[in-house]
Parts: structure tokens; sequence; C-alpha cells
């Protein structure tokens, strides 16, 4: 049987209990394999490379170099997160890159959303192999390849993985969730005593903000696009609809309409609010959330974020719109 086909009698991880008997299996197949060897993680804060970077420090500590890269385009208080959880609730051997300046840079002026794509994914790779070089004794690479993945894309995964590293700095792979369904991955990581809002995250595409900062971004409305989106989460989190919606974002366009605040007219641009529901991500149904919420949300949101003065509500499913603007 291939290593990469789930066994029909594979049992589904649904309980605490399936999960604790999979992470020991796993640790003590993690360190068969890589023995006394350093392991690097491409660690996004995201389910999945969150999951593998806890099941992996149980299993061999400080051997895993986690290098968390801050493009500038992660939702608020992300980056932030990640260092927590795993620099400080860990003791990982996390390696913390800023690289705002240097994406922002990259990705100015550039309005095609093909293009902000490579420029982002192309700027990841360099930064990681950058960082690989600095580091002795790596031989393995680790992912947070799931089993969708696989199934998609018969085992390689496009934007997620380093793939595009140079000849001289191959590393063995070591995939230990490549054989779980996303809950499965979820299951795990509570577990493994990862917090709730890192479990239960939303998906977030790799190019983070920088495709819903749609056109070229600019600093002033990436950071009003970060806020407002901040605002949404919060009041989802506390009306109970971020357990129900599939996921929910803002998106802002590079538009401007008169309002008035304070008495005086004044430009601001329109916050997109989009909020579906799906189960295979191929069509989606959009939430209907109730309109008492949604007028607070635009106060909100109208009131704290400077430079945004009107607020939308996104009532297009799939098809015949993508989840997703750009």
């Amino acid at each position: 049987m291939s290593l990469n086909k789930r066994p029909d009698d594979m049992e589904r991880i649904v309980t605490r209990q399936l999960a604790e008997a999979f992470i020991a299996e796993q640790v003590d197949e993690v360190r068969r394999t890589v023995k006394d060897k350093k392991v690097l993680l491409a660690l996004s804060g995201g389910v999945d490379s969150s999951v593998v970077a806890a099941l992996l420090i149980k299993a061999i500590g400080k051997q895993l170099v986690c290098v968390h890269v801050n493009h500038g385009l992660m939702r608020k208080g992300e980056s932030e997160q990640v260092i927590e959880v795993f620099r400080e609730g860990m003791d990982a051997n996390l390696v913390y890159v800023d690289a705002t300046d240097r994406y922002l840079e990259k990705l100015d002026g550039i309005s095609s959303p093909e293009e902000k794509r490579k420029i982002i994914g192309g700027e990841f790779i360099r930064i990681f192999e950058e960082e690989a070089r600095k580091l002795d004794g790596i031989e393995f690479l680790a992912q947070g390849t799931i089993y969708p993945d696989i199934l998609e894309s018969d085992g390689v995964k496009a934007h997620h993985n380093v793939g595009g590293l140079p000849e001289d700095l191959q590393f063995e792979l070591v995939e230990p969730l490549k054989l779980l369904y996303k809950d499965e991955v979820r299951e795990v990581g509570r577990a493994l005593g990862l917090p709730s809002s890192m479990v239960d995250r939303q998906p977030f595409p790799g190019p983070g903000l920088g495709v819903r900062c749609l056109g070229a971004i600019k600093r002033d409305r990436l950071e009003a696009l970060r806020e407002a989106d901040a605002i949404l989460r919060e009041e989802f989190d506390k009306s109970g609809l971020a357990n129900t919606v599939w996921q929910y974002f803002i998106a802002i366009p590079d538009v401007k309409s008169v309002g008035v605040r304070d008495g005086k007219r004044y430009e601001g641009w329109p916050a997109i609010i989009r909020a579906v529901n799906t189960t295979d991500a191929m069509t989606a149904t959009i939430e209907e959330i109730p309109y008492p919420l949604l007028h607070h949300i635009t106060a909100r949101i109208t009131s704290e974020v400077e430079g945004i003065n009107r607020v939308l509500y996104d009532l297009t499913p799939k098809p015949v719109g993508t989840i997703e603007w750009e």
C-alpha cells in the first residue's frame, strides 16, 4: 500500500483518547526517524503547521527549528500569538522574521491578484531559504500536509509547502498529519494543548490579507482592513457565529466614496463583509447575519477604523462568486 494512502481500517480520530493514541504513535515514529538530527518547519500559525509544531516539540523538543515569517499580511495579533504559544508557552526553538517592509516594497504598485500571489509565495521561499542556510545540522523538513492535500494534488502542495527550495537544500520530509482529515487535525491539536483560537481557526489564504486588500496594496488601507477584520471576528465570537460560519472576513477595494464624519464630508473606503458556509469549498452559501448585529458591526467599524466610511454585505453565493474576491 502507498505510504500516502489512508488505510481503509484506520479509525477516525473523534475523541481525546484516540487523539492521544495517535500522538503517542507519531512521537515514537518521529524519534525513530529523526534520531539526533534537526528538523526545520515553516510555522505560519495556521491549524496544520501549529499542530505539527506542537507534536514535534513533544517528540524532539529543541531539535525542531520553527521559522515564522511575518509578511505584514497577517490578521491582527496572529504573529504575536505564534510567539506567545510556541516560544513562551512551549519553549520552542523559534526564529521570528519580520519581513513586513520587504514584502510591502515588493508589492508596491502591483494590482494583479495573480502577480501578488506569485510575489508573496516567491518571497516566502527566498526568506525561508535564507534562514535555512543560517542553520547547521538540518536534515529534515516538516510540513503540515494533511490527507485532503494529497487527495486534491497527488501529494504536492502548491503554495503551502516549501517546494521551491534549491537543489542543494533538499531535506527528507516529516509529515505526521498526512493521513488525517481537518477535523482530526483539530482533535489532535486540542489534545496537544493548543488554544481554541488556533485549533479552531477558520481557513486563511497563504497570501493572507494580500488578497483581501484588493488591487495595489497600500499601508493605510491594509491597516484599515486589519482593524476592521479584527472587529468582525470579535463580534462573531461574541455572538456565537464563529462556531457556525465556515469562513468570514472583510475585503476592502481600492475605491473611495464620500461620507460624513464629525459634521464634515470626507472620502473613505467601503469594508465588504463576506460570510459563507460550505462543506467542500467547491460551493458556498451565504450566512444570514441578524440585522441588529450587522448594524452593530457597521457602527463599530465606521466609528473605530480610520479611513472606512461604509460597510457592505456580500450576498453572492459560490457559484457565481468565488469565496475570496481575488
